[in-house]
């Protein structure tokens, strides 16, 4: 009997932005794959052994190796590089090289500044509490939209420029990961975005491809289980 199972496996869950990132390359490109829970709050030994900052996601590739540290990538944006090599077409990263090097910044950008300001001052203030039974950190989720997020919003509706897409004309590893990051924070809280007209029509369009939306509904459904409705922070 052959084995039917995919190549690649991410190790990690879709309630994290950087699985779904990871899992959105995978289905612009029509790869294969599957998600493989992990705890990341008491991963087993062999998780740790794959994965140095002891962070999901991490992909194997079992074409290469099905266990050990052979055949295995660490962090969302090497990963999401390395899926690229394997399997050019259709391209998410720009050939003309300002674009590509617009596109691997808004990548970080996005990893880092709106992730920090979305998933740490929003989305676990609020999920982390309610999964424990607790009320949620509505006042620090508050200060963090008010506050933390409206200068990124700016950099992003400046970058984008009224464009369709951040980095060149054509869809790219910037569009996945803003779009990815930004919506941890819709998981647990509405998202106006009236001030940024271009950030919001980007955000709408990339919320209507399937690459995008399957690994969130996967992230909700897991979601609603803890907390039914979203938050107004405004």
């Amino acid at each position: 009997m052959s084995d039917s199972r995919p190549d690649l496996v991410i190790y990690g869950s879709p309630v994290s932005p950087f699985v779904r990132k990871v899992a959105g390359v995978c289905i612009a490109k029509g790869v294969p794959y599957e998600v493989e829970a992990i705890n990341v709050f008491d991963p087993p030994q062999w998780f740790r052994d794959i994965s140095p900052m002891k962070r999901i996601p991490v992909l194997r590739d079992r074409s290469v190796a099905e266990e050990g540290l052979a055949g295995t990538i660490a962090d969302s944006s090497a990963i999401c590089a390395f899926i690229e090599k394997k399997h050019p077409t259709p391209a998410l990263y720009p050939d003309i090289p300002m674009a590509l090097g617009e596109a691997l910044f808004i990548e970080e950008y996005a990893d880092t500044a709106l992730a920090m300001a979305g998933g740490l001052g929003i989305f676990r203030p609020i999920f982390f509490a309610v999964s424990k039974g607790e009320e949620p950190g509505l006042d620090k989720a508050r200060d963090a939209w008010a506050n933390q997020l409206p200068p990124i919003f700016d950099v992003l509706e400046a970058r984008l420029g009224g464009r369709t897409f951040f980095a060149g004309d054509a869809l790219s590893i910037a569009d996945i990961t803003v779009a990815t990051v930004l919506m941890q924070v819709a998981l647990v809280a509405e998202t106006p975005l009236d001030r940024w007209p271009g950030l919001a029509a980007h955000y709408a369009a990339m919320q209507a491809l399937p690459l995008i939306a399957e690994p969130y509904a996967a992230a909700e459904k897991m979601i609603r289980r803890a907390l039914p409705t979203r938050f107004d922070l405004t």
